[in-house]
């Protein structure tokens, strides 16, 4: 007997996996949240030395000044209103797709791969927009802060959404979209294929289905770790893109313009002259978005093109080496570890709830 995922005996109705992977990911992300907000003030620490340096003083830091509720869990409303849903769309689709892959004869381990990327595709719709308020009031900390000046002073969510409408425009809400989608639709879809792959092999191992708790931990931090570790590049070019300060770009004296042209120069500067001098361009500092990057870009590292992920990569290796690419590594595969294991544990663990809780006839929900 073999115990492939793809077998219709493995296959929950596609309603239990979006309730799921729904109740699953939002545990887990609110188990993680805390967290986040540490690894968030540290990437988006405007103060110079740094406020926040290690993970147990920043915690520490937080907790005594802010407490718990507007300090370590700032922002988990927006956090939890786009986990949910976020997950349910994932965990749909991503079923969705992998089923009528594998039903048309795709071999199984493109079949996660393509599934994943579909999956957080969708999902980021949601997730994106959630995840910027998230960030944000995460970064801003209580209303009028005294301890940590972060530029943003919101008095709530919805305060959030309409001032960043108001003021910045709707598009605003998808800051770093595509960015974050070139490090995350990887991530997830090497996440699920590793660990659609790593249970296979433990259910081949246990000759069972039920796995035990052990393996299901173990099977979703291993998928999670080392996807995690496989994007850490792209990862190391979202940060840098989402955190750096942009320059104020440096306007041509007229002088200069005179030494080179000077017919066009004079008429240049007449012009300058009867009109109003130019706007001085605003510093701009995103932070970034999605899971918690545990990338803290270097002192003086080098700014990047934010029209390009590839120039990114290149201009990183050129200029740090391979190490640049992976500067924290061993954080990130931590962090993506637990996370992993503590949603898919979840994530498995409702299934077999689900499947006594609400009994439903296979045939009218899965393909």
């Amino acid at each position: 007997m073999t115990f492939d995922n793809g077998d219709l005996e493995g296959r929950p109705p596609y309603i239990h996996s979006m309730l799921a992977g729904g109740m699953g990911g939002t545990t887990g992300d609110m188990l993680m949240h805390s967290l986040d907000t540490v690894k968030t003030r540290q990437q988006g620490d405007p103060h110079m030395p740094p406020k926040y340096s290690t993970l147990g003083s920043s915690y520490y830091t937080i907790w005594r000044q802010e407490g718990i509720r507007r300090g370590l869990y700032g922002g988990w409303l927006p956090a939890m209103m786009g986990s949910f849903p976020g997950t349910v769309l994932f965990f749909g689709t991503y079923e969705w797709s992998k089923r009528h892959m594998l039903d048309y004869g795709i071999q199984p381990h493109v079949s996660y791969l393509i599934a994943g990327f579909i999956g957080d595709f969708a999902a980021s719709i949601v997730y994106v927009p959630s995840e910027v308020l998230k960030t944000r009031l995460q970064l801003q900390g209580r209303y009028n802060n005294p301890y940590f000046k972060s530029g943003y002073n919101y008095r709530g969510t919805f305060d959030a959404v309409r001032t960043i409408i108001r003021k910045e425009g709707f598009s605003e809400l998808f800051s770093g979209y595509k960015a974050t989608l070139y490090r995350d639709l990887p991530f997830s879809a090497l996440q699920f294929m590793f660990y659609e792959q790593f249970q296979s092999w433990a259910r081949e191992y246990k000759k069972s289905r039920d796995i035990g708790v052990r393996l299901e931990l173990l099977t979703g931090a291993a998928g999670g770790g080392l996807a995690g570790v496989l994007t850490c590049p792209l990862d190391v070019v979202k940060t840098r893109l989402q955190t750096q300060i942009e320059p104020v770009p440096a306007v041509a004296r007229p002088k200069e313009r005179l030494a080179t042209e000077p017919l066009s120069g004079l008429k240049e500067l007449a012009s300058t002259q009867t009109q109003s001098p130019p706007q001085p361009k605003l510093q701009k500092r995103p932070i970034s978005t999605s899971s918690p990057s545990t990338h803290t870009p270097r002192p003086g590292a080098i700014p990047l093109d934010e029209d390009s992920i590839l120039r990114g990569l290149k201009l990183i290796y050129k200029t740090e080496g391979i190490g640049g690419w992976f500067r924290g590594v061993g954080p990130r595969f931590v962090w993506t570890s637990v996370q992993s294991s503590c949603m898919l544990f979840l994530y498995q663990t409702m299934l077999r709830k689900l499947e006594v809780w609400l009994p439903v006839e296979r045939s009218g929900f899965s393909a």
